[in-house]
This record gives structure tokens, sequence and C-alpha cells, in this order.
């Protein structure tokens, strides 16, 4: 999820009618007109401090939103989620383009244009392969580890705009180094701009959390008018320090990307292969967490499809590159303000769109006065929701087998990179589980490991009791998040047609862990909300938690009482 967790709004209940795409959802267009307009003012310094941050031209920013917004409403896949830039590809996309372009970010950027057209053709075949569930596959600490390494970044990387003050590396460690140094010779009064926005975002958060008010204008957009004002009236900043967009963006607004420079220079074709796969995996599961979170929060609980949603990122990746635009995956601030300010469908999105390319034609005066200190601050406090000590305080407080992963995803990110540290993090948490499989069954097999890949489905068996339809599903491997997959699946199917669904564990079930634990009680609290199937998960209790934590990884006693099992057949 991209930038931070979203903000709870009641929920409808189940028998009010809910609002669909499309042209059966254009009768609530006054709701998403007016949520369109609010999330245009709150997208336009979002989308160009990404951009920014991205060491993109700002104006591209706004033409990724303007694509994503005239696209994702025509293809769906997602009810109330928006999409544009997203703040966590920024660091990839900022280092991407310095491999490209050997160092220079504007000869590296229409490389990139090319590599990103490449990624969205991959994500369209990829989603019409039905492979957008794959990346719910990636165990929760290191999806979580990614997302506070990329909210470290994002932190570290605008230091520079904080202070106005430019460094000499790009890379995160290298940047902590040199940060003291830099700070000697920041600019003051940029510096005291800077810092004041962000203290004013937080405090003014905590103020509005629970107010009418800060739900019609977000302390985000209050921090930057407020912020363009005094440094233009007060200030009186130096244009160095101030947005640039062309005041006529269609004669010099747009770059395209270079596939004839790029085909040439066969020394960047393994550069540019392992960007698009790069692009493509935290593409996929930014993408698959954000509309997680944002369904969990949509007032009449629609689920949104990831095969559908990841088709939707991929045309609009394919448009957006063509005319000079960033990546597009939804984002949690943007589709958050969406479903707080009335937004019903993605109709809100495409208005969102055509206020965006209202405001790139004729405002372009008024955003040329946002201090990039000011955008600084916004993208800080967006990494801090990502980073924050409580996300760390809570995978400590699921066990050290969680906090482990948790932290060495984080460790080999920013020592690496993104997909080092996500593919490193998953092998870990694979080898924890391993382990402690193992010790449960005192001795280590090779078997213990596959069937951590393997369905741990045995079988099915359907019942009625109490005059409802059940079935109960046997469990006789380890589950974790790899193989939960197929539990899901089966889970999921099972519920269309059946009332109760109970799950029994077999002795050889030595391990659920937290990930898969955390899926099944989502699901579980999906079926409740949608549908008439309930899923019954007390056969977990069966197993022992590592921690207190309900969501904790949990293993079988040391000695396995078959008769205490056996009693779960007896419903």
């Amino acid at each position: 999820m991209t930038s931070g967790s979203p903000t709870m709004v009641p929920t409808q209940s189940k028998s009010i009618g809910k609002p669909q795409n499309g042209l059966a959802g254009l009768k609530y267009w006054k709701s998403d007109l007016l949520a369109g307009l609010l999330v245009a003012l709150v997208s336009t310094p979002f989308s160009i401090g990404i951009a920014v941050a991205s060491g993109a031209p700002p104006i591209t920013g706004l033409i990724s939103a303007i694509v994503a917004g005239f696209v994702l409403p025509f293809l769906g896949g997602s009810y109330v989620t928006i999409s544009g830039p997203a703040a966590g590809l920024a660091p990839v996309l900022y280092s991407a383009m310095l491999t490209l372009g050997s160092g220079s970010l504007s000869q590296g950027y229409p490389y990139l244009l090319a590599v990103i057209f490449t990624a969205g053709i991959l994500q369209v075949v990829l989603s019409r392969m039905g492979l957008a569930r794959w990346s719910k596959l990636f165990p929760a600490p290191v999806v979580e580890g990614m997302l506070t390494s990329i909210g470290l970044m994002i932190i570290v990387k605008q230091i520079p705009s904080l202070i106005g003050h430019a460094f000499q590396t790009h890379d995160f460690w290298p940047m902590v180094w040199e940060a003291p140094h830099k700070l000697m010779g920041a600019q003051s009064v940029v510096s005291l701009l800077g810092l004041c926005s962000v203290v004013a975002i937080f405090v003014l958060t905590a103020m509005v959390k629970k107010t009418t008010w800060g739900k019609v204008c977000p302390p985000l957009l209050i921090v930057v008018v407020l912020g363009t004002i005094i440094a233009e009236f007060g200030l009186h900043l130096s244009r160095q320090f101030l947005i640039h967009i062309p005041e006529n963006p269609l004669l010099h607004g747009f770059v395209f990307p270079d596939f004839k420079g790029l085909l040439v220079l066969e020394h960047l074709w393994a550069s540019a292969g392992l960007i698009v796969v790069t692009l493509c995996l935290i593409d996929g599961i930014e993408s698959l967490a954000t509309i997680t979170a944002i369904d969990k929060i949509d007032p009449y609980r629609r689920k949104s499809d990831p095969d559908r949603t990841l088709f939707a990122m991929g045309v609009s990746n394919i448009f957006s590159s063509l005319v000079g635009g960033l990546t597009i995956i939804p984002g949690g601030v943007k589709s958050t303000a969406n479903i707080v300010a009335g937004g019903k469908t993605q109709w809100a999105n495409f208005y969102n769109a055509c206020f965006l390319l209202l405001f790139l034609f004729l405002l372009p005066p008024l955003i040329n006065h946002i201090p990039l200190t000011v955008l600084a601050a916004v993208l800080i406090t967006t990494g801090y929701k990502l980073c924050r000590l409580s996300i760390w305080v809570r995978f400590w407080n699921l066990g050290l087998d969680q906090f482990v992963a948790f932290v060495a995803t984080i460790a080999i990110t920013l020592t690496t990179d993104l997909m080092w540290g996500i593919i490193g993090g998953t092998l870990l948490s694979m080898a924890v589980n391993a382990v402690l499989v193992s010790v449960r069954q005192e001795g280590f097999t090779l078997g213990s490991v596959v069937g951590l890949l393997q369905s741990p489905i045995a079988s099915t068996q359907m019942f009625t009791a109490a005059g409802k339809n059940s079935v109960v599903i046997t469990i006789n491997r380890p589950v974790g998040s790899v193989n939960v997959l197929y539990l899901m699946e089966c889970i999921e199917a099972l519920a269309e047609t059946t009332e109760v669904l109970h799950l029994y564990l077999m002795d050889t079930v030595t391990l659920i862990d937290h990930s898969a634990l955390e899926q099944l009680h989502h699901l579980k609290d999906f079926l409740e909300i949608n549908s008439r199937c309930h899923l019954d998960l007390s056969a977990l209790d069966d197993l022992e938690a590592v921690v207190s934590h309900h969501q904790a990884t949990r293993l079988a006693p040391f000695a396995v009482n078959a008769s205490i099992l056996s009693e779960r057949t007896r419903l």
C-alpha cells in the first residue's frame, strides 16, 4: 500500500444496494463529481511531488494521473481506488533513470519510458493468464518490510529538497552518511519552511482526524496552500526552489519514449530487463496490497478483481509511457480521500482526471509558485506513514519469526534494491517456517520444506447439519504464505454454494504462519459481510500461538493429542 494506513469510515448495511461501475454508476454523478474535485485538489501537489521525487519533470506526475483517470473507469477492476503515480515507486524510477542514463536523469528518462511501456505489456499478459493472485504469495512481513523500506528511502531522498541543498550521492546509505555534512550548508529559510510544513501536516492531521471539515479539506492540501502563500509573499523564494511546469504543456511539456535508442544500446538490455521485472513485481504487490486495504474501508465492502486491476494498470502504463507519464498504480492517500469525500464508483477517478486536465492548462502560473520544500514535506509525511514505529512494534508483537523476516527485508532492500529485498526476505521467511516445522517434527526432512509449497487440502466432505449445507475441508500439511492460496481458492469456490465451511486439521499440520492466518481471517470477514457463508476457523485453536497475538504463527504441540483433533469431525 502504498501511502500509509487508510482512514476508517462507517460501513453500510448489506441490504443497501451497491453502486456499480459503467453506465449504471452514472446515476451517482453528483457524489462522484464532488469527490473527483477534492481528489484533484489533493492529487495535484501529490502527483507533482512524486514526479520530482522520481527524478522526472514535474508535469509528468499530472500526465500520469490524467491518463489513469481516463483509462481505469472503462476497464474496471476496482470501485473507489484512485490511481496515478505512486510514491512507493519513486525510488525505483529514480535509480532506473540514473542507470539507463549513465548517471544522467534527463538522458535516462526517455529510455525509462520505453521500459515502462514494456512493463505495461507484460502486466497485460500476466493479467490475461490470471497470475495477479500470485502476488499474495509473498509473506506479510516481507510486503510490510518492502513498504517500510520505501518509506525510509522516500524520507532520506527528500532531504535535499527539504533543505534546498543538493547531495552528491543518490543511494540510501551514502545519503545517510552525507546528510550531517549537507545539513551544515542548508538554506535556512527553505529548511525552516520545509520543517514547519512537516510539523503542520502532523499537527493538523491529529487535530482534524474526527472532524467533518478535515475530510473536506485535507491537511496536506491546507499546508501546500499556506506554504505557497508564505513562500510567495513572505519569504520571496528564488525560482530554483519552486516547481516549474511549462505554461504551454502541448509545446514543451511532453517527453516521448526512445525505443530505438534503447534497442541500439545493447549494454543496457540487461539493466532494462531487470527494471521491467522489478516494476512488475513491486507494482503487482503494492497494487494488490492497496486495493485490499481500500476494499476494507469501502462503505459498500465491494471486492476488487486483482486480475482486472492488473490489466487496467498495464493498459494505463502503456498509454502513460507513450505521452511521457510515470508508472501507474492505485494510491492509498487519494483513494482514502475519494471515500471520505463520498465517491462511489470509478467515475470519481474520471472526474478527477477532467479537473486535473483543466488545472494543467489553466493553472500553471499558480502551480509554479509551489515550493519544492513543501512538496518534500508532503512526501516525507507519506514516507513516515509507511515506516512508522507502530509497524515495527506490530511485527515484534507477532513473534520473533515475523520480526526477523521484516527487519531482514528492510536491511537487504536498503543495502541492495527492492527486488533483492523481496526475494531475500521471502526465502528467509520460508526458511524460518521450514525450521519451525522441522523442530515440531523433531527432525529435518526435505518433505517438510516441499510441503510448504504444495496444496494443504487433503479432501472436502459435504454434509447437512441443523438444516444447513456444510463442508469440512481437511488440511494435511503446514500452511504458509505460498500454499495458503490453494486453500483460499477452495474456500472461495465452495462459499458460493455452501452455508458453513469448517476446517479440520490433521496431526500432520505442524504450522500455520502469520501470513496464512491473516488471509484466512480477512476472507472470513469478507464472506460474512458479502455472502451467506460462515467460515469456521475454530480448528486453528488446536495449535499453539508462538506469542499471545491472535494472528501470530501457530505451531502444533510437541506431543499431538490425536483424540482432541478427532473431536473436530463430530460436528
